[in-house]
Order: structure tokens, then C-alpha cells, then sequence
């Protein structure tokens, strides 16, 4: 897979124009304010159980306290040195930093094998369609037909299917357990489909950018007032991204683009949505250029588009990026455990000073060898 990095308003294209770049910007603008594609959907699998058949259990809360208007919680999985998430953790063995500074948790969940979430977590598995190379398609199906039919194709957590295509989001209403029917499904994807941009030149893969990024943005304003944990997982490198800091712009400009970033943040914590980028293919050293855009920017001047990428928005969801490589049922594995153990703590944010306030969040486990994952930060506002 080779990474596409791309200089908005500068190193874009010989027939880029100024033009072209303010389209980009308005669509980072616009785009968030609601003017967003509703999904589309094919037809559906018969609808099965939202979880696995078994023993009822309640999740254990160690401390709650009333719940509070702007009162933020957050989803935070614990691994060992080996990456498997640990369960059995308690209240005490949490430090929560807001800034650097300790804060009060207010509410804590753990979920796992001995304490069900409630309601379940939820997977969505993504095929995007629209971004992955022609040949790659047949790969991803195989991979995904391979884990969706393990264990009988009983599935951990229920889970909705989704394709990206030039269309748009098609897929199911409802999630399922029936790893069987989901199989089925993908087993009939277009190994055509998706390909509208490619042929248009550099301009084509801004319009990859814009269209692909809608979309994540439609998935989390339909989730948004859906109780629970979801695990988003994005089958495929991702789209185009645009780093800007070699370009020269505008105030004007810097502040969409900064609006644009506060926006996904705050939908997808919104939504308790993680998202994991997984992909096909051989190694790319490449991909780590996305790790100098991982720290939130804290005002407009920081901002740059490449904070928009896949990766980024992964890694800040408190998800992952894993790959890539062609052993992705593995991945999918590795992203489903995520989802079957885990905690949910809650806290006050402070008083804003002003708007957009930007907060690091870390969590820190009072035992050796063990690292917390959660969303790197929040927006605050007045």
C-alpha cells in the first residue's frame, strides 16, 4: 500500500487552483454543520438476538454518583505488555489526568467476561470499498468470511456490516450475531465497485478526502443518541490526507480547518464510538507520518488538515491502527477483544474560559506493565 500525502492550496496539482482549495475548505465547513448524506441502505439480513445467548449479567458499578449536565464519559481499555486487554481492575487502580492535573471519577463500569456491558458494545465493520485498491478486495472478503464464520458464525458482540462505495453507505439496519448471514453478505460485494475519483488526477483524491470523510461523519451523527460502546472498525488504508503546514493560508482558513477538527472530536466521543483502521497489504514504513498530527491542536494556528486523517482520528477515538497486512481476520480479532472487556468511567470537565477549549486526557493504572487507552483529549465549552 503506498500512502498518499498531499499539500492543500500548494504542492496539489498543476491545475490546482486557489478556487479549488476554498471548495475543500468550505466542504470542511458545511459538511459539519449538518449538511451530511443520510445513510443508504441495501437489504437487510433477517434480524437476529442484539447479544449472545446466555446468563444475564449486570455490570458491576463500583461508584456512582448523580449524573450531571456536560458530565463526559469515557470508554478505556486496559492491555498488558502482550496487548490483551486486562479485566479485573477496580475504582482505585484509576488515576484520571485532565490536563496533567488528577480528576474526580464520578461513575465506574468494567465490563468483561464477569460483568456485561449494558447495553452491549457494539461492532461495525466497514468495507471501504471506494479506497481500496481493486486487487485488495478479494483479499479483504476472504479475510472477513474467514472470522465472520469462526465458532459456528456465533459472533462475541453483535455487529452491523457497511460498505463505502462511490454511493455512498450501504448495509444493515440492525446488527446481528449470525456471523453466517454477514458472510454471506460480504461474499457478494462488487469487487468493482468504488473506483469514481481515480481518473481525475490529484484533485480526484481531495475528492476521495471530502467524500470518504462525510461518511464517518454520517456514521456518527446516526449513532450519536444510540446508548453504549461502539467499536467502529475502517477495513481499508484510509483516505487521502493533506498536510498544510508547508502551504500558506489565511486566519480565515486556519479557523475552518480548526473547526472541522473540533467537530469530528466531538462527535465521535459524542457518539462513545472508537475507531479502528485496519488494512490489506504488505508493510508501509510510510504510514507512520501520520503519528506528528496525534497531539490535538489547541487553537486555529495548530490546526492542519492532516489532523482529518484516518489514523489520527483512530488513535485520538481511542481506537487503533493496525497493519497493514493480509492476516486481517487476526486484526478483526484483536479489535473485537477490545470490545468484550473493558471500563467506563465518567468525570465533570472544568469551566471553559472560552470556547473550543482544548483538554489532554490520560489515564493512568496504579500497577506495573499495564497501559490504558482512551480518547487523548476533549473540546471544552463555556
Amino acid at each position: 500500500m503506498t500512502s498518499r500525502v498531499y499539500t492543500v492550496c500548494g504542492e496539489v496539482g498543476a491545475n490546482s487552483t486557489r478556487g479549488d482549495c476554498m471548495k475543500l475548505l468550505r466542504f470542511l465547513t458545511l459538511a459539519l454543520l449538518g449538511c451530511m448524506p443520510a445513510l443508504s441502505w441495501a437489504q437487510q439480513a433477517p434480524a437476529s438476538p442484539s447479544a449472545p445467548a446466555g446468563p444475564a449479567l449486570k455490570p458491576r458499578i463500583e461508584t456512582t454518583l448523580p449524573e450531571s449536565e456536560g458530565r463526559i464519559k469515557l470508554n478505556v481499555v486496559v492491555t498488558d505488555k502482550s496487548g490483551k486487554p486486562f479485566t479485573g481492575l477496580e475504582l482505585k487502580d484509576f488515576t484520571l489526568l485532565d490536563n496533567g492535573q488528577p480528576s474526580r471519577i464520578l461513575s465506574f463500569r468494567a465490563s468483561g467476561a464477569a460483568h456485561q456491558a449494558d447495553p452491549p458494545a457494539e461492532v461495525i465493520l466497514l468495507i471501504d470499498a471506494l479506497n481500496i485498491e481493486h486487487q485488495a478486495i478479494t483479499v479483504v472478503r476472504q479475510q472477513m468470511a474467514n472470522f465472520l464464520r469462526r465458532n459456528g458464525g456465533r459472533l462475541a458482540l453483535p455487529v452491523s456490516l457497511y460498505v463505502l462505495t462511490d454511493q455512498g453507505l450501504f448495509g444493515q439496519l440492525r446488527p446481528t450475531v449470525d456471523g453466517n448471514a454477514l458472510a454471506a453478505e460480504v461474499s457478494q460485494i462488487n469487487t468493482g465497485m468504488g473506483i469514481i475519483y481515480r481518473t481525475r488526477g490529484n484533485w480526484g483524491e481531495i475528492g476521495l478526502f471530502k467524500f470518504s470523510a462525510s461518511q464517518l461523519m454520517t456514521i456518527a451523527n446516526n449513532q450519536e443518541k444510540k446508548p453504549g460502546r461502539k467499536l467502529l472498525i475502517w477495513i481499508g488504508p484510509g483516505w487521502p490526507w493533506f498536510d498544510t503546514r508547508q502551504s500558506p493560508t489565511t486566519a480565515n482558513q486556519q479557523r475552518q480547518y480548526f473547526d472541522s477538527i473540533v467537530q469530528f472530536s466531538t462527535r465521535l466521543r459524542e457518539a462513545r464510538i472508537a475507531v479502528y483502521s485496519i488494512a490489506p497489504g504488505p508493510p508501509d514504513s510510510s504510514m507512520l507520518l501520520y503519528e506528528d498530527f496525534l497531539k490535538g491542536a489547541k487553537t486555529a494556528g495548530e490546526a492542519n488538515t492532516a489532523a482529518l486523517n484516518l489514523w489520527v482520528l483512530a488513535v485520538q477515538s481511542g481506537g487503533r491502527v493496525l497493519g497493514p497486512d493480509n492476516e486481517m481476520a487476526a486484526q478483526i480479532e484483536r479489535c473485537f477483544q477490545d470490545a468484550t472487556a473493558f471500563y467506563t468511567l465518567s468525570f465533570n470537565p472544568p469551566l471553559a474560559a472560552g470556547p473550543d477549549e482544548y483538554h489532554d486526557l490520560k489515564v493512568q493504572i496504579d500497577r506495573p506493565k499495564l497501559t490504558a487507552r482512551t480518547s487523548t483529549g476533549f473540546y471544552n465549552q463555556p
